[in-house]
């Protein structure tokens, strides 16, 4: 029985790895990679079908497409056995904490944008059609290989992947990566800095406030609890033990 039961077993694991081997990958030139079931090319447009599990299909400019391959590893959203233990799931402040620290940047500046964006509003629809926490456009999302700009973590994901892109791109000129962000690349770079839009100049404003109000608070809690700590140790008494006197026994030196 207990053969069986691992026979079973194997084939059932074979059986969920069949349609995961027939997937691709389509290679982009920003060096990311989107997997995909299937794919048709319309013009200058490659719809990407992500899969019945996943849902839906994203398009992308083909000449956006490096190249195509095959897919050898099991997907990621695959049903899983019944004796599997779910994952927890992480509140937006972990998923923030997890992206800006794989990409390499300040939480408190995601969080300020996010604030900017969406207020924190993770399906939040722009009448431009940008969407969710970090208001990720259609074709931002499909460059980024985001297929949900609804989910949380991946609208989180994505807007932190393309922020810390335009922070490169902008030899880490905070100010105008945010305008990059807000008004596209080409505006900031035809103006040569932050584009004479007073909605983007808004934008730019608040987030660096809001940031450097964080920064701030931060910096006079650290220096109330440094306070605290030196006042604390003036006051405890010394520690160290002091040498005692050798008492007066009474004893003469021997004649």
């Amino acid at each position: 029985m207990r053969t069986l039961a691992k026979l079973e077993f194997a084939i059932g694991l074979l059986i969920f790895a069949i349609p995961a081997l027939s997937a691709d990958l389509a290679i982009l030139h920003n060096g990311f990679s989107i997997r995909h079931e299937r794919r048709e090319t319309v013009g200058s447009i490659t719809r990407l079908y992500l899969g019945p599990d996943k849902g839906g299909y994203v398009d992308i400019a083909t000449d956006q497409i490096e190249r195509f391959e095959k897919d050898l590893l099991p997907a990621v959203s695959m049903a899983t056995p019944s004796f599997a233990q779910a994952p927890k799931p992480q509140s937006l402040n972990e998923v923030i904490n997890t992206i800006s620290d794989r990409h390499h940047l300040d939480p408190d500046l995601i969080n300020s944008v996010i604030h900017a964006e969406s207020g924190f509003n993770p399906h939040a629809l722009s009448p431009k059609g940008a969407r969710g926490l970090m208001q990720l456009m259609p074709q931002t999302a499909s460059q980024l290989g985001i297929s949900n700009s609804f989910d949380p973590s991946a609208n989180v994901e994505g807007g932190t992947r393309y922020l810390s892109e335009l922070l490169q791109r902008y030899n880490f000129d905070l100010i105008k990566a945010l305008a990059a962000y807000n008004a596209g690349p080409r505006r900031v770079e035809q103006y040569r800095g932050v584009p004479p839009y007073y909605e983007t100049r808004a934008y730019v404003a608040r987030i660096v406030r809001d940031f450097n109000r964080k920064k701030l608070a931060q910096r006079k809690a650290a220096a109330a609890t440094a306070k605290d700590t030196q006042s604390r140790k003036a006051s405890q008494p010394a520690t160290g033990v002091k040498q005692a006197a050798l008492p007066d026994l009474g004893l003469q030196a021997p004649r």
